[in-house]
């Protein structure tokens, strides 16, 4: 086995941690990344790779969250025990308009909206979407007056929705259709569910964590759909491809533990601008890359 697929997969166990969780488009860039960096793997391999690489990722959610997500805690109160099954149940209760939506069409999307100018119209188009949508909830904030707790200039002044507790069901439906929108390669999960809890009313905050959240189901599920699909199939692990699906998980897991904790942290005191423009500017790139090539 080559030290050569090893770093391959390593990489993009890499690029799959940072971007899963930054709203720029986690399958985007793998499919990107694989037009130049090429695992020797068969086919369905890959397909079957792409996928349940997640499951790093997923699992650095439980492990920065598991205090916060774990409804038998000792330390929990009756009341505080509730409080997280209803979350489980609002979480749920999202992922189903994306499952009724993505597990029928799975195979079509694969064969379909995998092509990198697709990829790049998305990545462009919800640039897009990001910057007019804070540039008006900022716009928003600067007319509030003064004597809030927070500061006028933060959009954040003007959510409704403050806290993952104070979260709606109606709230987390709406967040659910918004995820619809990234069963498109180049949209981005996280980035079509921020902007669902962002439209909604949202706090930056609170559309991150739930984003996060609501990606154990979401993920899980995708991952084990593709793997029943890749065994049904009539194939099998190695042990080189399972090393290689190994390294990838594990550096997905590591790297997306910083990447969590950075994405808390920035949108405590920034907005998800910044994000809209490199969406675009990478979009703009890949247009021009594949227009070049061909």
């Amino acid at each position: 086995m080559g030290i050569i697929e090893l770093l391959k997969a390593a990489l993009f166990g890499l690029v799959e941690g940072i971007t899963e969780w930054l709203p720029i488009s986690s399958t985007g860039h793998m499919l990107l990344l694989d037009q130049f960096v090429v695992l020797d793997v068969s086919p369905s391999f890959w397909t079957m790779f792409l996928v349940v690489i997640q499951l790093g990722a997923i699992l650095a959610v439980v492990v920065l969250y598991f205090g916060r997500l774990n409804p038998f805690s000792r330390k929990k109160d009756a009341e505080e025990r509730m409080s997280t099954w209803l979350l489980w149940a609002k979480i749920i209760v999202a992922c189903i308009p994306a499952a009724a939506v993505g597990v029928p069409l799975d195979d079509w999307m694969d064969d379909h909206l995998s092509d990198p100018l697709i990829i790049a119209a998305a990545l462009i188009v919800y640039g897009i979407v990001f910057i007019v949508l804070e540039s008006r909830r900022n716009a928003r904030a600067e007319r509030v007056p003064a004597g809030r707790h927070v500061r006028a200039s933060d959009a954040d002044a003007l959510a409704t929705t403050t806290s993952l507790d104070g979260l709606s069901w109606k709230t987390a439906v709406g967040i659910g259709l918004f995820q619809i929108l990234s069963l498109v390669p180049g949209t981005s999960r996280s980035g079509s569910t921020i902007i669902g809890g962002l439209a909604l009313g949202c706090s930056r905050p609170v559309a991150a964590e739930f984003t996060f959240f609501l990606a154990i189901p979401v993920m899980f599920g995708a991952s084990l759909l593709r793997l029943v699909k890749y065994f049904i199939g009539g194939n099998g692990f190695v042990a080189r491809e399972f090393a290689i699906l190994g390294v990838g998980c594990a550096v997905a897991f590591v790297v997306s533990l910083i990447a969590i904790k950075f994405l808390v942290g920035f949108v405590r005191k920034h907005d998800f601008r910044p994000f809209g423009v490199y969406r675009i500017l990478l979009g703009i790139a890949v247009i021009a890359y594949f227009s070049l090539a061909r």
